[in-house]
């Protein structure tokens, strides 16, 4: 059976949805979006995403074509139609088609895409062996705290990481890793201190982060929100990623560097376990 999408009002098979050529997504990135993932059919921190969403649309003084309310029905009526049990549901907002100009049009009518896409979010083997990550330069805009669907940097970090042969790439700018290709990074030290970048318009204030460190805070976990250098990641007890695709997910290399034992570490271990309990329980 053809996966449902939905877009601009309408349920469709995946083969039969269409996007004008001139919708400013496609010509300039104009848009923004979010991931929020999804467990035995339940949205996870799904107001968190939107809350995150609103401030994107609004940084980019882009009107929402949907109320908060309406889009969390379109989000559930895909997860039932595909029968979306564990995976994720992407969700993309663009400021509509107009002809080509770079400023922005006055009358255009924002474009909402969504689909669904099914992962194991909970047996996920990376989780279990641990990822490998080279750094690449952070050749990024200024404006990181924007989650906006402009992702060629990203996706040529992701594809050199790739060549080389490891699962994903952190980004490094001034000596000083940001953050991941599409998550959140963080390393572990001699004290079990767990060391992330601080927000700003740097690092994308991950909606999985921000529910990690709340639950570290519950467990007596000591968090120090600063930048870290790559030599400092590579020294470090423990590393790991959080995003809403892999919750959180050990980093057991950096670049030619083992870090650790060269398995995952127990502090990702137990925040893992702590996040996906939480989640279950409807605790976001």
């Amino acid at each position: 059976m053809a996966r449902i999408v939905y877009v601009n009002g309408a349920f469709l098979p995946e083969d039969q949805a269409t996007i004008s050529v001139f919708d400013r997504g496609f010509l300039f990135a104009d848009g923004v979006y979010e991931v929020t993932s999804v467990l035995h059919g339940k949205l996870i921190d799904n107001d968190a995403h939107l809350g995150r969403l609103h401030r994107s649309l609004s940084e980019l003084a882009m009107p929402s074509p949907e109320s908060d309310a309406r889009i969390t029905e379109i989000q559930l009526e895909l997860a039932r139609r595909n029968d979306l049990q564990e995976g994720m549901i992407y969700l993309q907002i663009t400021r509509g088609a107009a002809d080509r100009d770079f400023k922005f049009p006055k009358d255009a009518t924002p474009s909402l895409v969504m689909f669904t896409q099914t992962k194991a979010l909970i047996d996920n083997p990376q989780a279990e062996a641990g990822i490998s990550v080279i750094t690449v330069p952070d050749i990024r805009w200024k404006r990181r705290d924007i989650k906006s669907v402009g992702l060629l940097a990203p996706s040529m970090a992701k594809q050199a990481a790739a060549d080389a042969g490891a699962d994903d790439a952190w980004m490094v700018e001034d000596g000083f890793v940001t953050e991941g290709s599409s998550n959140n990074a963080y390393i572990v030290d001699e004290q079990g201190v767990v060391i992330t970048r601080h927000l700003g318009n740097e690092i994308l204030s991950g909606i999985t982060r921000k529910a990690v460190l709340r639950l570290a805070n519950e467990h007596d976990v000591k968090v120090d929100e600063r930048p870290f250098s790559v030599d400092e990641a590579k020294a470090a007890q423990e590393a790991f990623v959080t995003s809403a695709s892999t919750f959180v997910c050990p980093v057991v290399k950096i670049d030619d560097q083992m870090i650790g034992n060269g398995a995952p570490g127990p502090m990702a271990k137990r925040l893992r376990q702590i996040y996906i309990e939480t989640a279950l329980a409807g605790g976001f």
